[in-house]
């Protein structure tokens, strides 16, 4: 009996699947082209990494 991981990979190294994953492939470089997107991701980066007081942050001490 073939493991999970042995049909994983039989998938995943299927026509349909190489073409799906190309697909998305190219959907996301577009997006990460995009300046709205690039403008969100930086966002989130500068709040996750604490660069900066955001809405809701609170009172400066």
């Amino acid at each position: 009996m073939a493991s999970l991981f042995n049909k994983v990979v039989q998938l995943a190294n299927s026509p349909k699947a190489k073409q799906a994953i190309q697909q998305a492939t190219v959907k996301a470089q577009d997006l990460a082209k995009d300046p709205k997107t690039r403008a969100k991701i930086d966002d989130v980066r500068r709040r996750i990494q604490g660069g900066g007081r955001g809405p809701g942050a609170g009172p400066t001490p």
